[in-house]
């Protein structure tokens, strides 16, 4: 096999549950190849560069594997090799994230209803 279209390899390579929410990935601009914003049908080859959004972290990726059928965690791994950079990148943006949610501060408990109330007018009367 020296070619496998990119929403069967990105399902394959477990980065999505299903072929279909690949496909609406690379529709929607989450899922670069080199620079070039990618295509369902764009064949991936050995050695291609990958970049994946996925939530608010980004993964940068050369393929070294090429399969089409789903298989485990351990062996979907070998497919691709992220990049130190990236990784060291993902865990600095996570590090950031969870020391800001720290920072805020969170109630004690939820609102009564007549606190709840209290909030519905306010909107209403704000809009």
């Amino acid at each position: 096999m020296s070619k496998v279209r990119l929403d069967k390899w990105l399902w394959a390579a477990r980065f999505f549950k299903t072929r279909a929410k690949a496909k609406q990935a690379i529709d929607g601009g989450k899922v670069h190849i080199g620079r070039v914003r990618g295509k369902s049908s764009k064949e991936l080859q050995l050695g291609d560069n990958l970049v994946i959004r996925q939530g608010l972290d980004e993964k940068t990726l050369v393929v070294t594997g090429l399969s089409t059928q789903r298989r485990g965690a351990t062996e979907a791994c070998l497919l691709y090799k992220e990049s130190d950079a990236s990784i060291n990148r993902r865990k600095e943006l996570a590090a950031q994230r969870k020391a800001l949610a720290g920072s805020q501060a969170t109630p004690d408990n939820r609102p009564s209803k007549k606190q709840r109330r209290q909030i519905h007018q306010f909107r209403d009367k704000n809009r």
